[in-house]
């Protein structure tokens, strides 16, 4: 399978114009074979929707050695419709309504349950638990043997500062997401305790995204592995750790980053530290930036370049397209793919040396700015390709402004297919 090439990526702005969203299948499958290669079976590897959830995507993970960890009934709805089998779909998130609750535990009465659902305070287990036994009171009371249960894990917030931006940072003690280790207690209380109708199974954690390096990956599976042990006594299913994920993309802008292998590698050196026998028996996963980020690029137009004391090119895709930069300051790589009207290709000598400029937006926000980069001379309806946006681009895009939805587009080595076209106004 060839790869995307700088003449694919035009010959998608001809066939669609811009902005769009381009996809390089074969990057996406090297990538998740990566993860796969580092978490092999029988680790448990649930790709995380919310990093992009375009049904044209999903599908190729499906069956390909992925479960899905959804954070919402719509993502969960989305993880159906691509194929994910329900028994390995999480419904996990800081926010669950009571609805999203509530499609977890109508999959327990239909005899299809999730795999697990992820609890992250005690308020979120006693409206699980109420729900669950209301169900089987509208269905008549059973025995308490025949009584079907809920699996549940609850999110750890394991106190440690991880190695990334701190917009990123989920897993440090002042975050939003997850329970301290002294409210653990209280949550298994308000969910029915021990012979509730949930069924406790374990814990997760997870620090952070995009993380620079393994030490805290490793201090919260070191943390998760001591306060499950702790729990074993008293809660015999607690068997299971879900590590979260937080595997950094190369953006090829600050140096390299460590690899999933590094990662893999830190939890089993804590887990050879444990006797076999308190070991947790599952272990899982939910990467999705390392799955999707590197296979997807946002390829815009140039609309003008100001002069100023550094040079501005106004393209038409922003902060509508891709949020991240304007959000907290994240970057990506830039490169021209067109100057002055011709084809630039590495190292084809076309047009005059690069210079830094600062690539912005068309949307009326003055944060609306995609980042700087060495570029060469550029002009009105000059190509632009943004790199590294495969993830939490399209999946948090917007309509502000008034701008429609950009077209979705797929490169398999020899041809483009459109996954989504582009949205109305």
């Amino acid at each position: 399978m060839q790869a995307l090439t700088r003449e694919a990526m035009r010959q998608a702005t001809r066939r669609y114009g811009t902005p769009l969203y381009l996809y390089d299948l074969a990057r996406l499958e090297a990538d998740a074979q990566a993860i796969r290669d580092a978490f092999p079976d029988p680790w448990l590897r649930l790709y995380a929707l919310k990093a992009n959830g375009l049904p044209g995507l999903l599908e190729r993970l499906t069956g390909n050695g992925f479960g899905a960890s959804a954070v919402s009934g719509g993502e969960l709805l989305l993880a159906r419709r691509a194929g994910f089998p329900t028994a390995l779909t999480a419904l996990e998130g800081v926010g669950k309504s009571t609805n999203d609750l509530g499609t977890a535990v109508a999959g327990v009465r239909a005899g299809s349950p999730l795999l697990w659902v992820s609890l992250e305070s005690a308020e979120e287990a006693a409206v699980l638990a109420r729900l669950m036994e209301a169900a089987g009171r509208r269905e008549g009371r059973r025995s308490d043997r025949d009584e079907p249960r809920l699996d549940v894990l609850v999110r750890l917030n394991p106190q440690v500062r991880p190695e990334t931006h701190l917009g990123l940072a989920v897993g440090a003690a002042d975050s939003k997401f997850g329970v301290l280790t002294e409210e653990l207690p209280e949550v298994i209380e308000a969910g029915g305790g021990v012979s509730g109708p949930l069924r406790w199974r374990g814990l997760h954690v997870h620090v952070g995204s995009q993380l620079g390096a393994v030490d805290a990956w490793r201090a919260a599976v070191r943390v998760g592995l001591r306060v499950l042990g702790l729990q074993r006594a008293s809660l015999p299913d607690f068997d299971t750790l879900d590590c979260g994920s937080g595997f950094p993309v190369d953006h090829g802008l600050a140096g390299s980053v460590p690899s999933a292998r590094l990662f893999a590698a830190a939890v089993h050196q804590e887990l050879n530290e444990l006797p076999e026998d308190v070991r947790p028996r599952r272990l899982a996963i939910e990467p999705g930036r390392a799955v999707v980020a590197g296979a997807g690029w946002l390829v815009a137009s140039v609309l003008h370049v100001r002069s100023r004391e550094r040079p501005i090119v106004v393209l038409d895709a922003g902060m509508t397209e891709l949020i991240r930069p304007a959000l907290y300051g994240a970057e990506h790589p830039l490169l021209a793919l067109t100057s002055m009207g011709r084809a630039v290709e590495p190292a084809s000598g076309v047009g005059q040396p690069a210079v830094m400029v600062r690539v912005d937006g068309p949307v009326c926000e003055s944060t609306d700015r995609l980042g700087e980069a060495a570029l060469p001379p550029l002009r009105r309806d000059d190509l632009v390709a943004i790199g590294v946006a495969g993830a939490y681009a399209s999946s948090m895009a917007s309509t502000y402004n008034g701008r429609p939805r950009p077209p979705e587009i797929a490169w398999d080595g020899v041809r483009l297919a459109l996954l989504r076209r582009r949205g109305r106004i």
